[in-house]
């Protein structure tokens, strides 16, 4: 199974905010469903059954305290010219506290093999782009500092990911809920 660590955003008025933005901005691209808007802590690939219990396991042994982040401004990977993904930021303050948190899961998964293949940026992916669109620098340049609203983070998840052509499934497999 196709597997991740995550931090869910469960808050109805950033999930409103971040649907109006994608219906709002004119870009030709697929938006994520916002039932699936998330922070990946660390993305874990393909994984056996027994495997997942393991890492339940360790996850499990993760202690962190509740936090905000404040989710802000709007941007693109690569870069605007060829964007593949058009995301959503934080603010400093609870972007680095995503930081500390994907820290802690990859220090909790590293005896079991999993290493993260690039630092963490903290952002949550609202548009996939399979197709070359060109520059969408205009279209989000007046988008810098937007402001969706902030999202109190109580809890991390193992989710499985299913692919469908209508895009992929999430499925909870454990739930790791702050200490306070």
């Amino acid at each position: 199974m196709r597997t991740f660590v995550a931090v869910e955003i469960s808050n109805g008025d950033i999930i409103n905010s971040i649907k109006k933005f994608q219906t709002e901005v004119n870009i030709n691209a697929k938006p994520v469903e916002p039932k699936n808007f998330h922070f990946t802590l660390q993305f874990l690939g393909e994984i056996s059954e027994e495997v997942s219990q393991k890492i339940i396991q360790a996850l499990r042994k993760i202690e962190f305290s509740s936090f905000n982040v404040n989710l802000k401004g709007v941007g693109t990977f690569p870069k605007p010219k060829f964007p593949r993904v058009v995301w959503v930021g934080t603010d400093n303050d609870g972007g680095n506290m995503l930081i500390q948190l994907s820290k802690k899961v990859e220090k909790a998964l590293e005896p079991l093999g999993f290493f993260s293949d690039k630092p963490f940026k903290p952002h949550i992916t609202i548009f996939r782009i399979k197709k070359k669109i060109g520059d969408i620098t205009n279209e989000l340049d007046s988008q810098k500092t937007i402001d969706f609203g902030i999202q109190k983070v109580t809890n991390l998840k193992l989710k499985k990911s299913e692919l469908t052509s209508d895009g992929p499934i999430y499925f909870d497999l454990e739930e790791i809920n702050a200490v306070k």
